[in-house]
């Protein structure tokens, strides 16, 4: 064996060793422009590609629907509209009231829960791939490299002295930056109000004070945060950097560095006998590209945000090395340890947490698949219970009160069944329901004396409705009937 290998490694060609030697020295010259994120400087992130770089870009798109999401029309409206004034809530074909957001609360619960057991399994993938914050701060760190170039011409330009040439670029970045937060901005509010009135205001400059307050506030957040502050909001600003400690254990799927096979690091030059060090040849790619720039072979700090970066890093020096991939991968303490060895769908807890997300997530489309788009709430008045007609008949008094969760007015029949001889006075022609609205009627029931049988009878009170497609919507509500004792 030639003694220039490392222990355990196949013999390579000349050639090969010129290569391998060039690209170490390729990796060191670039390791010296590497700096430590210690708060005082932006972090100038080296983009790099892999597999966990295009997933990133993959999870990012999820993204283009907050962007697209309110132009999608349903009918004569947007598909999904947030109505807060109104208290209606439109997804396609659903109108949620404030009646049925007990389904909301089963929503942020799944997604409460979601969080945790994302996190205790597989770490802070929300913060590596889906985050805001993250996918917003990519965007820009992109446009920022394709104005001003790599990592190291970044830096120069940032040292540099201001020319027409440097604040052309910068203007120019600026420009694209505040953009992309103004689209930000008006891509949120136009959840909560239909997206081509809120595009008529802004044109005719007749947009509401709330709406362009939000607009002006998410235009400042997004520059600030995505284009200045960057890894500093995940360092110091985010909650979830601070409570993920506690999420997380040894069994916990992350970016880890395999310090059994890496150590002791060392820098490989040309002609060294290394038989004595790892795998890890101490280029600091892993570092270089890291948002945060956090170095991963610390162990799990605050920082890491978990999007897998260094594993591509890591992996593409590892193949320029002709080593093995992995020395940086995602894997637990335990398996690194060897004392786990299950595959992650074989353990226990995981089980447990799918049970409990598929329960909340059957709550909830238990909610949708019973919602009604017209219901009947019965108040039967209490003073008095009954009152005696001049025929011997009793009559009882109620207040009716029809939703209509239509998007569109609607003409309802009301009636009564589930006594003998039930007579309904006052809903002799259709009530007129209003769209998302409640409407009251005041209803009375009579019936013969002699048709009670106890002093409380059961009686159902229905309402029947035909939408503008012809497709009836009936509901029904149960209620008492009081009479004298017999």
């Amino acid at each position: 064996m030639d003694t220039d290998e490392p222990m355990g490694e196949i013999q390579l060609s000349d050639q090969q060793k010129t290569k391998r030697d060039a690209a170490i020295e390729e990796l060191y010259a670039e390791a010296g422009h590497i700096e430590l994120n210690v708060g005082e400087k932006t972090i100038h992130a080296k983009r790099m590609g892999g597999k966990w770089r295009t997933f990133k870009w993959w999870s990012s798109a999820f993204w283009i629907f907050f962007a697209l999401g309110p132009y999608l029309r349903w009918g004569d409206r947007q598909a999904v509209l947030f109505d807060i004034p109104n208290r209606q809530f439109h997804i396609f074909g659903i109108t949620i009231l404030p009646q049925d957001f007990w389904m909301l609360s089963l929503l942020l619960l799944f997604f409460a829960i979601l969080l945790a057991v994302v996190t205790a399994l597989v770490g802070r993938v929300w913060c590596g791939f889906f985050c805001f914050q993250t996918v917003w701060t990519d965007i820009y760190t992109w446009v920022e490299e394709k104005l001003e170039g790599s990592p190291q011409k970044r830096r120069k330009l940032e040292e540099a002295p201001w020319t027409f040439a440097k604040i052309r670029v910068k203007v120019i970045k600026h420009a694209i930056w505040l953009v992309v937060a103004v689209l930000t901005g008006i891509s949120f509010v136009a959840w909560f109000v239909d997206a081509q009135d809120l595009w008529k205001s802004l044109v005719t400059f007749t947009v509401g004070p709330v709406a362009l307050g939000t607009i002006t506030a998410f235009i400042a957040g997004t520059y600030v945060l995505a284009g200045f502050l960057r890894e500093q909001t995940c360092l110091w600003l985010c909650p979830y950097a601070r409570i993920q400690g506690v999420m997380i254990d040894k069994t916990t799927a992350v970016p880890t560095y395999d310090f059994y096979r890496g150590e002791p690091r060392g820098r490989v030059k040309k002609g060294q006998k290394n038989d004595d060090l790892g795998d890890c040849v101490d280029c600091s790619q892993c570092v270089a590209v890291c948002p945060t720039g956090v170095d991963i072979r610390h162990g799990q700090q605050e920082g890491c945000i978990m999007c897998g970066l260094c594993i591509d890093a890591c992996d593409a020096v590892m193949e320029k090395l002709d080593r093995p991939k992995g020395l940086i991968r995602y894997e637990s303490l335990e398996q690194l340890e060897g004392n786990e060895t299950r595959a992650m769908h074989k353990r226990p807890r995981v089980w447990v947490y799918a049970a409990i997300l598929m329960a909340a997530l059957s709550g909830i489309g238990y909610g949708l698949s019973t919602l009604d788009a017209i219901e009947l709430k019965v108040l039967h008045d209490r003073l008095p219970l009954f009152v005696q007609q001049s025929d011997g008949s009793i009559q009882n008094k109620y207040m009716l009160k029809v939703l209509n969760k239509m998007t569109e007015d609607m003409d309802v029949k009301i009636t009564a069944s589930g006594l003998d001889g039930l007579v309904l006075v006052g809903v002799d022609e259709a009530v007129s329901a209003s769209k998302g609205k409640v409407t009251p009627r005041t209803v009375f029931i009579r019936v013969p004396r002699e048709n009670l049988k106890s002093a409380s009878e059961p009686v159902v009170f229905h309402v029947e409705g035909t939408d503008s497609q012809g497709q009836v919507f009936r509901h029904q509500r149960e209620s008492v009937f009081f009479g004298p004792d017999k």
